[in-house]
């Protein structure tokens, strides 16, 4: 199942961009295992939008709580509700 998180950030940019690389290496090992359907951050670097691939809520949260932007207090705040894909263009999405 599917869990979508978005995400405030800190107002912060040197923060995030110092631990931005371990961040993404996070999320890059999600995707390998199968847990990160889509990420990336907001345009204005305000926040993001997490896509977990999870099997409750509870295992979605876990995935966030272990993010490195979790644990240095990047996140100011999020919310994590159940998300139902019903359409794709893969065209425009990142490969």
């Amino acid at each position: 199942m599917k869990f979508a998180a978005i995400i405030e950030y800190v107002p912060d940019p040197a923060r995030i961009q110092a631990v931005r690389p371990v961040h993404r290496q996070y999320l890059a090992s999600l995707r390998d295992q199968g847990k990160l359907a889509i990420s990336g951050p907001f345009t204005d670097d305000s926040g993001a939008l997490i896509v977990y691939e999870a099997a409750s809520r509870d295992e979605a949260e876990q995935l966030l709580r272990n993010d490195p932007f979790h644990r240095e207090g990047i996140f100011v705040s999020y919310v994590i509700r159940p998300w139902n894909p019903v359409m794709a263009n893969p065209a425009l999405l990142p490969s």
